[in-house]
């Protein structure tokens, strides 16, 4: 019901802007649509590795690895792979219900999500040009700890 509501209003505030001002609306439409191109490849390609993980991964080993039972390790595994990855927050979201769908732990998936989205191991030189190397290290070392802060007050809401 959420969801027609959500549509039937966007659709509504896109037919009142049509009616005041057609070529803004259009151009608007128009940019919207560039923009949808420009992500699309990315969505695609995350959405073919999710897939190829969860087709290799069952989830019996997606829940050993990061599942409620992994516990700390998991918590720990999954923040490394989430400071290494490179992935949009657009696409980590979904990424994480998918797993969560097969068997990974809320703790788990807090700490990948934490890290993925604040910790940046790719990104660091780049980070360590613009910024310095003691800020970007103190940064990143931060956010590293923070995920794990995170993790802990999830386990202890959700779990």
């Amino acid at each position: 019901m959420q969801n027609i509501i959500f549509y039937s209003l966007s659709f509504l505030l896109l037919l009142i802007s049509f009616l005041k001002d057609r070529s803004k609306t259009k151009k608007s439409l128009l940019k919207a649509w560039k923009s949808f191109e420009n992500i699309l490849p990315q969505m695609l390609g995350m959405i073919a590795f999710i897939g190829i993980i969860i087709a290799f991964l069952s989830p019996g080993v997606i829940s050993s690895i990061i599942g409620n039972s992994s516990g700390w390790f998991g918590v720990v595994t999954a923040s490394v792979i989430g400071s290494v990855t490179l992935i949009p927050a657009f696409v980590a979201f979904p990424m994480a219900a998918i797993l969560l769908q097969n068997g990974a732990g809320y703790m788990q998936l807090s700490a990948f999500l934490s890290t993925l989205t604040m910790v940046g191991i790719i990104t660091l030189p780049l980070e360590v040009k613009f910024f310095g190397k003691k800020f970007a290290a103190l940064r990143n070392s931060l956010a590293f700890v923070f995920a794990f802060l995170v993790a802990f007050v999830i386990g202890k809401v959700v779990g």
